[in-house]
């Protein structure tokens, strides 16, 4: 792997989610969940990696490494923490996070929705409320000065619908996704093409300049003997539907972790002697080439994105061998046609995954405590691979 292994203006950066970064988003369902007595939720997000505040020092480290790219999310439940009450200090701050990424020469991603929902929003029935893309549109205009902030070229509406529409199975503790991917709920993925489609819409009218699509979950599901059907038959309700969706927009992104083998009988096979991650999903570096190749068959013409991908270990050496390989696979997918625009690595910090403080997906460790960032050999290594990238 070297810097001229991808194209000049490739995009090459770092991916970094809102709530599991910022810290304190008390105005959210999660943050109401999180410190429930008895709440499910294994560990609280409480104060995070204090990235709300450190922003500049996390912007820092990507743009010294040699990144180019800095992919971030807008908190829902800042900007508006009430219903119908905006919060034009919050718009303020994340205008100023574009502006500090801009000058430190990273061009900026915005992620508009990360899993996280106000809490008035949740409780009036959150995307199941009659008037919810309504609702979610509102908010979108209100980030009228983050979006025409100079600099602002690509926008993703939702991360991860797909899981989105899995997250009520997860939050009562019916799923593992360390066993595969549920059906999401087809009620719900409905509803997320739905919001994706008109926000698509409101953006492209009002901020025409935007390139916008959503990053899905695409994971690298392999047919084993005679399961060839049965495989189409998986990836078709838990990722195809939502590929099929991005027809007409500017991008759509992958985000791959692992692979998947599925049996005859139409149930994925786990093989027990597999290397696994801290989240026990398998190590398996070379999934990035197959979902991206899948993506392409399916996206049908829509360019892609690698907008999260990575792995959660604890031996930095390990991160490295990883993403070389899986490097390797994309490359190998470009070369066999698929038109991939951008890699984005998740994650530039250790942060909080979803209730655990456990996998480490960082390229910067972060001390729980004092929040002192402190850089690991891949940080260093993987923005060394970025000046071709540059245009």
């Amino acid at each position: 792997m070297s810097p001229s292994t991808f194209p000049p203006g490739f995009l090459w950066g770092t991916a970094i989610g809102a709530h599991q970064s910022e810290g304190n988003n008390t105005a959210s369902d999660w943050w109401y969940r999180e410190n429930l007595p008895g709440s499910l939720v294994a560990e609280r997000c409480g104060d995070a990696v204090d990235s709300y505040h450190r922003w500049p020092e996390d912007l820092d480290l990507a743009a010294q490494a040699g990144f180019t790219d800095y992919r971030f999310g807008i908190e829902w439940s800042r900007v508006e923490p009430a219903d119908g009450a905006l919060s034009h200090a919050a718009v303020a701050h994340y205008r100023r996070i574009v502006e500090g990424a801009v000058a430190r020469g990273l061009r900026p991603m915005v992620t508009l929705h990360h899993f996280t929902l106000p809490l008035w929003f949740a409780a009036a029935g959150g995307w199941l409320n009659p008037d919810a893309v309504e609702r979610f549109l509102g908010y979108v205009d209100a980030l009228a000065p983050v979006l025409e902030a100079a600099g602002v070229v690509r926008v993703e509406t939702i991360n991860e619908p797909n899981i989105v529409a899995v997250l009520p199975q997860l939050a009562s503790g019916e799923a593992d996704l360390a066993q595969g991917l549920p059906v999401p709920d087809p009620t719900l993925t409905q509803i997320m093409i739905a919001v994706h489609r008109a926000t698509v819409d409101r953006l492209r009218a009002r901020h025409p300049h935007l390139e916008v699509g959503w990053g899905v979950s695409v994971q690298d599901y392999q047919a084993g003997p005679g399961a060839e059907a049965q495989t189409e038959a998986y990836c078709e309700p838990r990722d195809q539907v939502f590929l099929r969706a991005s027809k007409g927009d500017d991008f759509v992104g992958v985000q791959t972790y692992t692979r998947g083998v599925m049996g005859a009988n139409g149930a994925l096979v786990l093989d027990p002697d597999a290397e696994r991650t801290q989240t026990g999903w398998e190590f398996y570096p070379a999934a990035l080439g197959g979902a991206v190749r899948r993506a392409a068959r399916i996206a049908d013409g829509v360019p892609l994105i690698v907008t999260e991908n990575g792995v959660a270990t604890s031996d930095d050496t390990r991160r490295i061998r990883y993403t070389t390989q899986a490097l390797h696979s994309l490359r190998a997918a470009m070369d066999d046609g698929a038109d991939v625009r951008g890699y984005f690595h998740w994650s530039l910090l250790d942060n909080w995954e979803w209730g655990h403080w456990g996998p480490t997906f960082g390229l910067v460790a972060v001390d729980p405590t004092t929040f002192v960032r402190t850089p690991k050999p891949s940080l260093a290594w993987l923005g060394a691979l970025a000046p071709a990238a540059r245009s």
